[in-house]
């Protein structure tokens, strides 16, 4: 079974970066020159998944009634969500940017 949720972990990871350089020249071709901030911010956009699922989890799954567990659980989330934004929109930028530089490589100006 691991070996089939690194396999789908990967592809998923790849997906997302080919998708993210899709998006990045879709900004980049009509001369967008703030695309390196909105790589970033899009590819980042998929915390905002998990921190949907962290509310639903709190209210559906979590027996929490007390204001200290609640205001750990998502001091901890939001950490952990802060933290998700900053590497896959780290991620996204890199591959947008290493994309980008290797159209432009393959480019020739006579």
């Amino acid at each position: 079974h691991d070996e089939i949720k690194r396999l789908l972990n990967f592809t998923l990871f790849s997906k997302e970066i080919s998708f993210f350089q899709y998006l990045s020249c879709l900004l980049f071709f009509p001369e967008n020159y703030h695309w390196w901030w909105r790589s970033f911010f899009v590819s980042g956009g998929s915390a905002i998944y998990v921190l949907a699922y962290s509310v639903f989890y709190f209210y559906t799954k979590l027996d929490i009634d007390e204001f200290v567990p609640t205001l750990l659980y998502f001091t901890y989330t939001l950490m952990m969500v802060v933290t998700f934004w900053l590497l896959t929109g780290t991620i996204g930028f890199y591959a947008a940017f290493f994309f980008i530089r290797k159209i432009y490589a393959a480019v020739k100006i006579d």
